[in-house]
Parts: structure tokens; sequence; C-alpha cells
């Protein structure tokens, strides 16, 4: 069981530099009260920031530190597990956190993470939200057992009944089957390697014990078919080769200067070409005009005749010229292509000798390739027995190999039945089962004396059934704030029962955040201030509570939070 001390809490939320501690179990019932906002609630933000790092209600972690101080936030919760003493130590700006058994602080060698789960499942023995759910009800921020998904309902539970060890059980159990598959993956492939080179040493032997000089004979008889080969190839290639690379450059030199001559020839013929254009221009200038455009003169019949006759002279000697330089590109025309031809020769002959030299590297390679065969084949009768030896120890090897598969298989087997009963489905079910009437029976007990005369029932999958007096079904979402708070308190008070039952979760401290002020009705207020008068002695209830005057005298201590220049105080 936990017992709560203390708590205190500086420069935390509107709480200033000096702080403010609440003794946790000084008083059976203690009643919160204030104004809006002068911090009676901060009890609550303040323990569960202490103990899991994150404030009771919907605040950021940030928002915690007083923003008027704006550093050195603080919050210390002491407690009691048997006859061992604890303090939680957290702090922000500077980061702190610590954990204090019997005045020595556990090693904190571990990241902060890795020291809060030590906390929660080697101390405490409860999370965040368990803790909520048998030590607060209230309104801000807090999320009822009845309004948790199923998944989360199921480990409040666990929690309570001490059985979520199973869990983590079954979480290393499977985190072990990855390991055996792992390994089974690894081991098959091993087998398998293993069996084809037992295959390949099978044959190997065989060859060795049926050699012969015949095989060595064929090889070497092989052998001399490549030289031969190799021979009658590159004496091809000799021929092919002889001045090969002379005539390729003589080629290209001719082929170079029939080229420029060609390129000459077009030239001149087209110059030919122009002047004969020019010619004809001017013979039909002087068929077609009478007088110079230029000044207006009459052209002599006579001259116009003489002129057309030089014209025609000179475009005929033009002719001629073209007409022999016609004959002489097409002369050049076909040198080129017999250029060309001779060169295509030559460059078939390069590429037949480039592909001889390719075969007779491809031949020597199948030398080598024979001739090594030749001496594997001359060494390898005196090896039989090494390689018997070697097929020996692989199949040694696979042997131990197989039997330790087996173990693999067996311990999965076993593993298997093992997970079948870790599931939430197994013991945990029948563990459930067996409390679950008890849980049943004293959350109707409450109900009753809450004056809510219904029959509320939870299933294996926490799904709850709710009849009334005439037998009509409902669930908790059709009833009305108050009667859901009457629902809510009875499942507190019956998790705390069970947690006393199983020493799980239990703990002194109750925390009612304004029960009293919210849907609760006259009756209802009656029953709860009954209830928690009827609890155990080293149970320790704070009411938060606007109702004050109305309560005061219902409680044996009270705590007035109020507000002095903008930080909260105690009176």
């Amino acid at each position: 069981m936990i017992q709560f001390k203390s708590c205190k809490w500086e420069n935390f939320l509107s709480t200033g530099s000096d702080p403010i501690t609440i003794l946790l179990d000084k008083s059976p019932t203690t009643l919160i009260v204030g104004q809006n906002g002068a911090g009676k609630s901060t009890l609550l933000d303040a323990l569960s920031f202490a103990l899991f790092n994150k404030p009771h209600r919907d605040i950021n972690k940030n928002q915690l530190v007083n923003s008027i101080n704006g550093k050195k936030t603080l919050v210390e919760v002491e407690f009691k597990i048997g006859n061992q003493d604890f303090k939680i130590v957290r702090g922000i700006k500077p980061a702190r956190f610590e954990i204090w058994q019997n005045n020595n602080m556990i090693n904190q060698s571990s990241n902060a993470r890795d020291y809060q789960k030590f906390l929660e499942q080697n101390i405490l023995k409860l999370n965040h939200k368990s803790f909520h759910q048998v030590v607060v009800l209230g309104s801000s921020s807090f999320i009822p057992f009845m309004q948790l998904p199923a998944w989360s309902r199921r480990s409040v539970i666990e929690d309570l009944l001490d059985i979520n060890i199973f869990s983590k059980m079954n979480t290393l159990l499977k985190e072990r089957n990855s390991k055996i598959k792992d390994e089974l993956v690894d081991i098959n492939h091993r087998i398998e390697l293993l069996k084809t080179k037992i295959t390949g040493q099978n044959k190997y032997i065989k060859d060795l014990q049926s050699l012969n000089q015949d095989q060595i004979e064929k090889k070497e008889d092989s052998i001399e078919v490549h030289k031969k080969e190799i021979k009658s190839t590159f004496e091809e290639s000799k021929d092919l080769g002889q001045n090969l690379e002379t005539l390729l450059k003589e080629e290209d030199k001719r082929y170079k200067n029939t080229n420029d001559e060609m390129s000459n020839l077009k030239s001149h013929d087209l110059q030919h070409t122009s002047k004969i254009k020019e010619l004809v221009g001017q013979a039909r200038f002087y068929e077609d005009n009478d007088q110079c455009p230029t000044c207006d003169q009459d052209i002599e019949q006579s001259l116009k005749e003489s002129k057309i006759e030089d014209i025609k002279k000179s475009a005929a000697n033009v002719q001629q010229n073209k007409t022999i330089l016609s004959k002489q590109i097409e002369d050049a025309k076909a040198e080129l292509q017999d250029i060309q031809n001779k060169t295509n020769q030559l460059r078939q002959k390069q590429q037949k000798i480039n592909s001889n030299n390719e075969k007779i590297t491809v031949l020597q390679k199948e030398i080598d390739r024979v001739q090594k065969e030749i001496g594997q084949l001359s060494s390898a009768t005196g090896d039989v027995s090494k390689a018997k030896e070697e097929l020996n120890n692989s199949r040694k090897s696979k042997e131990d190999i197989t039997e330790k598969k087996l173990q693999y298989v067996e311990e999965r087997t076993y593993n298997e039945v093992i997970g079948e009963m870790l599931k939430d489905t197994g013991i945990k079910t029948k563990v459930i089962k067996q409390y679950l009437p008890v849980m049943n029976r004293l959350i109707n007990q409450y109900l009753q004396i809450l004056d809510f005369f219904v029959a509320f029932h939870l299933d294996e999958n926490f799904n709850e059934t709710i009849r009334s007096r005439h037998r009509d079904s409902f669930n908790y979402s059709s009833f009305s704030e108050g009667e859901k708070q009457r629902i809510d308190l009875s499942l507190l008070f019956t998790w705390r029962q069970v947690a006393k039952m199983k020493n799980s979760a239990a703990t002194n401290l109750l925390v009612l955040d304004e029960t009293f002020d919210s849907s609760l009705d006259h009756d209802g207020i009656e029953s709860l201030t009954k209830i928690l008068s009827t609890l155990e002695d080293g149970t320790n209830v704070f009411i938060i509570s606007h109702k004050g005057d109305i309560l005061e005298n219902k409680f044996r201590s009270k705590i007035e939070f109020f507000k002095q220049k903008n930080f909260s105080k105690i009176k």
C-alpha cells in the first residue's frame, strides 16, 4: 500500500517562491476551499506531475512554470510503502528528476524515460491512468472509468488486480519467439548450405574415384586442337595485316585530295553557270530595248546585233568550258567511289584481324582452363581421403545444426502454449472472471448507499449492463449527470476496495475535486458524506469545493487557498 505523507511545491502554476506544503496523512477528511483561481486544484496537478511527469489537468508542461518568476519550478512528494520511505523530486528550469529511497538517491544512470518506467513499474506499480481511477474523482480533466475505451478499462483493472505482469511476460515471450524465428531462418539457411556442400563433396569424391589417364589425354588433345587453330588464325591475320595501315593511310590521302579537287571543280562550275546567266541577261537587254534606259538615246540596230553576237560567242565558250568541268566532276566522283570501295575492303580486313584476335584470346583462355583441369585431375588422386574427411565433418555439422533446430522448434511449440495462456483470453480473463462478481457486488452496494437503485453489471470485456427496477435496460450515457456521478463514485470506491484486497494500487489518498459542487443533489451529498465517514482508518480524503460554508462542519480539517499579489497561498 502506498501511504502518501506530503506534497510540496514552489514556482508551480500560481504558487511563487514561497513553497506550499500539504500534509497528506494528517487528517481523515480535509476540506480545500477558496475562490476560483486561488489554487485549490493545484494539489492534483502537483501530485500528478511529480509522480508521472504530466499534470492532472490538460495543461502544457511548460505552462506549469510560474509565469511571474519563470523558473525554479520544484515539486516534492513523500510517501511510504511498507517500511520503505520514498521521495520524488521533479523540477523545471532547471530540469530535475530524482527518486529517493530511505534518504538515498536511486541511481540515475538510465535515461529519463527508463527512470520513469522504473518508478511506475517497480515502486508505484501503477500508471497515470490507474492512479487517477483509484485516487481522484473530479470534473477537471478527469475521465471516468465508464468513459474510457474498452482497452483502457481493461488496463485499469489489470493494474488493480496486479495481473499486468502477464502482459509483460507475454511481451517478453513475443520477443523471444521473434528471436527464435530469426534463429530458425538462419539455421534453415545453414542446413541448405550444408546440403549443397555435401552434394558437391559427394560428386567431387565420385569424380576423383573415376579419374583415369584417358580423361587427361582427351583434355590434352583438345589443347593441341586449340593451339593449331590459334596458329592458323594468327597466320591468317598476319597475311591480312601486311601493309594494311600504309594502304589505309594512302587511300585516306587520295580521298582527301580527290575530294578537294571535286570541290574546286564544283566551284568553277557554279561560276560558269552564273556567267551564262549573266550573258543571257545581257542578250535579252539588247533584244528587248531600242533605247538606253539610262540616257533615253536610241541604240543603233547594228550595235545591237554586234553586241548580241559577241555575247553568244562568249556564252558558247563558257558552255564549252562547263561541259569539260562536268566531265571532270564525274571522273572525280568515280575516283571517290573507287577509293571508298578500296577503303571498305581494307577495313573489312581490319575487322577480320580484330575478330581473329578475339578468337585467339578465347582459345587461349580455354587452353588455360583445360590445363587447370588437367592439373586438378593430376593431383586429385591423392585427395580422396581428405575429401571424405571433409564430407564427414559436413555431415556432423548438419546433424548438430538439425538437433539445434529441433530444440528451437520444441521451444517455440512450448512458447505457443504459454502464449495462449498469457493472452487477454487466457489466465488474465480467468482471474478477472473470479473478481467480476465481487466488483459487481461492491458497485451495486455503493449505488444503493447513494440511493441509486439499479442493477449494474460489468462483463469480462468491461461493457456495462444497467437495469432498472422494472428491468428496463440502460447504458452509462443514458443517465443524467447526477446519476452518472453516482456510478462514477461507486466505481471509484469499488476500485479502492479491490486495490486493498490485492494490495496492488491501494493508497491512503482520495481526492474529490468539486464532486460536491457538480451534479449531486442534496440526497447524493448526504449519501456521499455517509460513505466517506465509513471509510477504513488510514484513509485520507481531500475534498476540493466552493461550498465551504455548507460542508465545513462535515470534515475534520480545512485548508483555505487565497491569492496575494497574484500568488497562491494558504491560511
